[in-house]
């Protein structure tokens, strides 16, 4: 008996125009040391693409700002990241809001909680920030809150989805109030089915903000298993897990082939498809993402995008 037990790999996905249709329009996301070893974002992304620009704690502002600033001159729609654990009082908020706005003309952001455990001063969620009213004051056109399909242990540590449920709530009632447009960024999955299962149960719980779905771009099958672990991926991890199992593939760069021609295949079942757009994850690094994305995002020969 062979030492190695050889698993039969699926079938390549034939993914080169697979989801053609929900890439268009997808997002990406840069960090400020990341984008700074880019010389050129106009020859990697389309012009207009929405780039988030997560603030990891530490970071100092003027880096996001400047970093806002380079995209908005390239002619990018600039999202970033607005982390409440990390903005010790609304003075600060107020000051990183004119900051973004006066020297780089930004008028979207992501609100969310943050990745560190203790807030640093009066803000704890992304609810707080929101609730201040600097967003609109300051005529704020677009609002990005975070969503997680698989859960989050460090808002529900019981591993129910009740905080994180009451949340998207408030924020769904918010939207409501407030004159920017709305929507869900997720976290990044591996598997489609739980990812639209969860969203078609926002639909049925009357949450009808726009989602865009975190997808995993393209990297070695160990810089995804660290990310997903430390970002708290739950479930679809054991696609991660499976595929380290599998001799055939476990020297090749993992893609999200398989995840987007599954979502391609639902979209065109479903007519209450629940997914708005996609966000891309840049974990292998922002060439290889973007790369990916641009040649998928080609209409197959023949055939129009709708």
């Amino acid at each position: 008996m062979s030492i190695l037990s050889f698993r039969r790999s699926r079938p390549a996905v034939p993914a080169a125009h697979a989801g053609a249709d929900l890439l268009a329009g997808h997002s990406i996301e840069v960090m400020p040391r990341t984008a700074a070893r880019v010389e050129d974002f106009t020859a990697l992304l389309a012009p207009g693409t929405r780039v988030y620009i997560a603030h990891i704690d530490g970071t100092p502002i003027e880096e996001m700002v400047a970093t806002a600033a380079r995209l908005a001159r390239d002619g990018f729609r600039v999202m970033p990241h607005f982390p409440a654990r990390s903005i010790p009082d609304r003075a600060t908020l107020a000051d990183w809001i004119a900051r973004y706005q006066g020297e780089a003309g930004v008028t979207q952001g992501l609100i969310l909680a943050g990745g560190i455990a203790q807030p640093s001063g009066a803000f704890a969620t992304s609810m707080d920030l929101l609730g201040t009213g600097l967003f609109d004051a300051a005529g704020f056109t677009d609002l990005h809150v975070a969503g997680h399909p698989e859960g989050n242990r460090d808002i529900d540590p019981d591993g129910s989805d009740r905080n994180v449920s009451d949340a998207l709530r408030w924020k769904q009632d918010f939207s409501r109030r407030t004159d920017a447009r709305m929507a869900i960024v997720t976290q990044f999955c591996f598997e489609a089915g739980p990812a639209l299962a969860w969203a078609r149960g926002l639909r049925a719980a009357g949450i009808d903000l726009p989602i865009h779905l975190g997808l995993a771009g393209p990297a070695k099958l160990q810089t995804l298993l660290k990310f997903a672990i430390a970002c708290g991926v739950g479930p679809s991890l054991k696609v991660l897990q499976k595929r380290a199992l599998d001799v055939t593939k476990l020297v090749l760069p993992y893609t999200p082939d398989e995840m987007l021609a599954d979502l391609a295949r639902a979209r065109a079942a479903d007519p209450a498809f629940p997914i708005d757009g996609l966000h891309i994850f840049p974990l292998g690094g922002i060439a290889a993402a973007a790369d990916w994305a641009r040649e998928r995002a080609t209409p197959e020969p023949g055939r129009a995008s709708r």
